[in-house]
């Protein structure tokens, strides 16, 4: 095994507000280096980075819209996001919980603050990712995977140093608890002050961490701080991660769809004659009815 050094160490970039609920930093695709297809089949990620929202009566989110081509993952690390879409899905996930939902065919769907967060306001904190689907199931049926913290496969490291929440794929030999279509790996590492863990993903998976809360070390060498971004080269396996303090990190590795992307607004497709077929079926009416 040779080690995957870091490509690049990327700041925040401006955030911008999605509705009115969602205060994002875009890492991808905002940036050239993390376009998408540099980081397919993760198309998107928009990081809400740890802020306090003040009390309201009306919860702040965002309305009714489509998606098609892909599917949504939202991981809450503080406050409380509700859901609700066209095929009858809803529910609410507070800190640690995931929502996966499979747009694929099409859906409507809308997410906001749920409503007793929203009337005590509070700190809210979370990352939002668009993972791509191949061709071949582009149209497959809308699903909706509601994961609550307990339910998501944990490893304890050694020597106290931590745990790793394995969401997709696999760590060690512990195999992660969300279904993805293509082969991936999303991990949780949350690291005691000191703590250290060691990872390994084949060359070509396109590779990423976030830190999420306080500052890490990769490969003894180079400091990522809260809220940075780092992007590994396609060479090598394993790299090690060692917490300066105590530290919140999420890892994205996943083989890369080698598929032309097209993309327009809430639609992800191969080609421009799909994203304008999406235009006519959401006309049309076949993602479904979802009141505002």
């Amino acid at each position: 095994m040779t080690v995957k050094k870091v490509e690049n160490i990327i700041a925040p970039p401006a955030p911008h507000m999605v509705g009115d609920g969602f205060r994002v930093h875009n890492f991808i695709p905002h940036l050239q280096q993390l376009n998408r297809e540099r980081m397919n089949p993760f198309i998107l990620l928009d990081y809400n980075a740890k802020m306090e929202f003040s009390p309201r009566k009306e919860p702040r989110g965002v309305g009714v819209h489509p998606h098609r081509g892909f599917e949504t993952v939202t991981i809450v690390y503080k406050g409380k996001v509700a859901h609700h879409d066209s095929r009858g899905n809803s529910g609410v996930i507070g800190p640690g919980d995931i929502q996966w939902m499979t747009a694929a065919s099409g859906v409507l769907h809308k997410e906001y603050h749920e409503e007793s967060f929203s009337q005590k306001g509070g700190e809210f904190h979370v990352v939002q990712l668009w993972i791509n689907l191949p061709a071949k199931d582009k149209k497959a049926d809308p699903k909706y995977q509601s994961i609550i913290n307990s339910q998501i496969p944990k490893v304890e490291l050694p020597d106290n140093a931590g745990q790793i929440e394995v969401i997709a794929g696999k760590y060690q030999e512990t195999d992660g608890i969300a279904s993805t279509f293509t082969p991936m790996h999303l991990l949780n590492v949350l690291l005691n002050k000191g703590g250290s863990a060691e990872f390994s993903f084949p060359t070509d998976y396109n590779t990423a961490v976030l830190v999420v809360e306080g500052s890490v070390k990769i490969n003894n060498n180079e400091l990522v701080p809260t809220d940075y971004f780092a992007l590994f080269e396609n060479k090598g396996e394993t790299f090690t991660i060692q917490a300066v303090n105590k530290a919140t990190v999420l890892i994205l590795s996943g083989e890369p769809i080698k598929e032309p992307i097209t993309a327009y607004g809430p639609f992800v497709m191969n080609n421009v004659a799909e994203l304008k077929q999406a235009y006519i079926d959401l006309g049309a009416g076949k993602f479904g009815k979802l009141d505002d």
